[in-house]
């Protein structure tokens, strides 16, 4: 059972370095400017010489362009040449993007983000495990890691071919759930989306609701243009919604609520009235990789991480998100009040992204909503973002809120509304929707609070089955994992070659990575869907998980013999002979367990010393010098268990690492030669 209402840890100590850091913020980069002009030169041969390239390879293109148009090619060839020409454009494009780079001595023109620290979890780590990690700046937020990620197009501009590398590689693995997604009847071999915050505990009351008749309706005013700012007797609704789900000691004012097409879209239009381009946000880490997307798709905000170094950037807003994704923590009113004030003081807007807010399941957490509070330390400088995407599981209506007593920034926000607003019809169902309050209380927000605890408890009780550490939080839908046991070695490489093994076994998940997270090994699974997926996700889960494993043990195998190998080349060492053991001995293997026995009764009742064995997976015996073994089959797998009783050589053995049943011995005698097998 969960204790409380879990919260960033130390807020004091974070506040106060979030100070040292922003200091550093505004301070002017001298050192590196004077790098720069004495590096001038190097960069301007770097440039003539890319710029060269680039015009060789542009020549090639036309004239296979040429030579292509006046040619009649068969099918596989046109293929071939396409794809050696979409190669070689490739290659320019990414050499202009270079030429660019180095043209306006920035790293903005590539979308390119500062690490950032990874979490810090003290609490609630199951599975016997307590996840640690540093702090220190890594890796940029968007890379272009994949070639095939960019983008290539003869006719953007290089601001139009940043954001497509972005977009393509940001949205890869959804492109692809989009076109084979999982249903239980159509299509059982599908893509299972565990990655997506998507809630689908609730479609059928969603769906009833919605049909009812008080939602078909339709006037004029709902077929023109709307206010930009959204309907006004939507905003009104809004206003009254806040006020009493927000436990908000005044009623708030439709005035200050804008209406958009989703929280992103009030998360971006923010980005782009509060910054100019270059200008930054600080925002804790691990945090929801879609603020990145969003934050340099219009405005080129970068995202500081709170504990990074970062000269002559401009810092404008601190980021909030609470309940947090992907922690699933919830922060107390302490910690909102130490972090309002800090931002005054510092007179940092501070944007509060509360989109899980009535998506908290344990009766212990309570969640406090900023407007909650009866004094703010800065009001026109605090934003509240909420929509119904989460807590309602409607996110295909694309309505997103913004709240804030600052009407500059609401009326700025409103423009985009010519852009981002949301149809009149689906204005008045979400105006409906919101009214009516008896169906949220007494019927919806029960069973929905009751089917994610059964959801969150299915997940929970399977993860803890596998020995996986996890975060226990009582919010939000989703877990955050730690999988960097199946990781041989621990980076971010591997984290990504696992990913791609969920893929291969068409299972998403979000890697932590993508969440701007320093250690690797983290993942966050979705848990808010129904039982029947659910059971299936899972299958697929403990499938790639059990691949994973035997692969590490092959991996540890061949490594462990390369080195025995070595050392027994230079240090051979014999064991004393011994007998063969009676047959059908029983023996109990513990997981985890390295068994030696030093005391083994033989037949004549005298004691034999130093007798290891060592347990393999299927198709790779024991081996050692030629000497009798006794062999046993594990649970009826067809994995072998060997152990010499002869002379031998080898001196190390494999840990297990699966539970394994009682054995039961019969002695085998062999004359095979047979090599050393180490263990790990």
């Amino acid at each position: 059972m969960l204790t409380g209402s879990s919260q960033p840890a130390e807020a004091k100590t974070k506040t106060q370095s979030m100070s040292h850091r922003l200091g550093m913020c505004r301070m002017p980069s001298a050192q590196m400017r004077g790098q720069g002009l004495r590096n001038q030169r190097i960069h301007t041969h770097l440039m003539e010489m890319m710029l060269h390239l680039k015009q060789t390879i542009e020549k090639n293109l036309m004239h296979l362009t040429t030579r292509h148009l006046q040619q009649d090619l068969v099918l596989e060839e046109q293929r071939h040449s396409q794809a050696a020409s979409e190669e070689e454009a490739l290659l320019g494009r990414l050499i202009y993007q270079l030429v660019n780079l180095l043209q306006s001595g920035a790293v903005g023109g590539l979308g390119l983000q500062p690490s950032c620290p990874s979490l810090d979890v003290r609490r609630d780590v199951r599975g016997g495990q307590w996840a640690q990690s540093s702090r220190q700046p890594d890796w940029p937020v968007h890379q272009l890691s994949d070639l095939e990620a960019t983008f290539v197009s003869q006719h953007l501009s290089s601001r139009g071919i940043d954001i497509s590398a972005l977009y393509h590689s940001s949205f890869q693995d959804y492109k692809i759930y989009q076109r084979d997604k999982y249903h239980e009847d159509k299509n059982t071999m599908g893509f299972i989306n565990l990655g997506l915050s998507e809630n689908k505990l609730c479609l059928d009351l969603m769906t009833e609701r919605l049909s009812q008749s008080d939602m078909n309706y339709i006037e004029d005013d709902l077929l023109q243009y709307p206010d930009w700012r959204g309907q006004p007797f939507l905003r009104e609704e809004v206003a009254r919604f806040l006020t009493y789900y927000c436990k908000v000691p005044d009623q708030l004012d439709p005035e200050n609520v804008v209406v958009l097409n989703g929280c992103s879209s009030v998360f971006s239009t923010l980005a782009m009235v509060l910054c100019d381009p270059g200008e930054a946000f600080l925002i804790p880490a691990p945090f929801y990789g879609g603020f990145a997307f969003s934050a340099c798709l219009y405005s080129k905000v970068e995202l500081i991480l709170v504990h990074l170094d970062s000269e002559g950037k401009k810092v404008r807003a601190l980021i909030l998100i609470n309940p947090q994704n992907p922690l699933g923590d919830v922060y107390s009113r302490d910690s909102l009040q130490e972090y309002l004030e800090f931002a005054k003081r510092y007179h940092l807007h501070v944007i509060i992204d509360e989109i899980y807010m009535l998506s908290v399941f344990d009766e212990f957490i309570t969640f406090h909503s900023v407007l909650s509070m009866e004094s703010l330390p800065d009001p026109n400088r605090t934003h509240v973002i909420w929509g119904t995407s989460k807590d309602f599981g409607i996110s295909g209506f694309r309505f997103g809120v913004l709240y804030t007593h600052n009407r500059e920034v609401a009326s700025a926000v409103s423009s985009f509304g010519y852009l981002h607003g949301i149809s009149g019809i689906a204005q008045h169902k979400l105006c409906r929707l919101l009214q009516d309050r008896e169906w949220i209380d007494k019927v919806y927000l029960p069973t929905y609070r009751s089917r994610l605890q059964i959801a969150h408890g299915y997940m929970t009780k399977k993860l803890e089955a596998l020995g996986i550490p996890f975060l226990n939080r009582g919010s939000g839908l989703y877990i955050w994992m730690n999988l960097k046991m199946y990781l041989d070695p621990c980076t971010f490489e591997e984290e990504l070659l696992l990913h791609r093994r969920f893929l291969d076994n068409k299972l998403i998940l979000s890697r932590g990575r993508t969440y701007m997270c320093k250690e690797p090994g983290w993942f966050r699974i979705t848990f808010a869907d129904k039982p029947l997926l659910l059971k299936q996700a899972m299958h697929r889960f403990c499938q790639v998980l059990s691949e994973q494993k035997q692969d590490l043990i092959m991996k540890q195998l061949e490594n462990a013999q390369r080195e025995c190998s070595l050392c027994l080349r230079r240090n051979p060492r014999h064991l004393p002979p011994v007998q063969a053991q009676p047959p059908h001995r029983t023996w109990t293997v513990t997981m985890g367990m390295v068994w030696k026995e030093n005391a083994l009764e033989n037949q004549t009742g005298s004691c034999q010393s130093s007798v290891e064995w060592v347990i393999l997976p299927p198709q790779r015996p024991l081996i050692a010098p030629t000497c009798p073994l006794e062999e046993a089959s594990l649970n009826g797998s067809g994995t072998q268990l060997r152990r010499a009783t002869g002379p031998t050589t080898w001196t190390s053995m494999m840990r297990i690492r699966t539970p394994v049943a009682s054995l039961t011995w019969a002695p085998v005698r062999t004359n095979s030669a047979l090599t050393c097998c180490p263990g790990g």
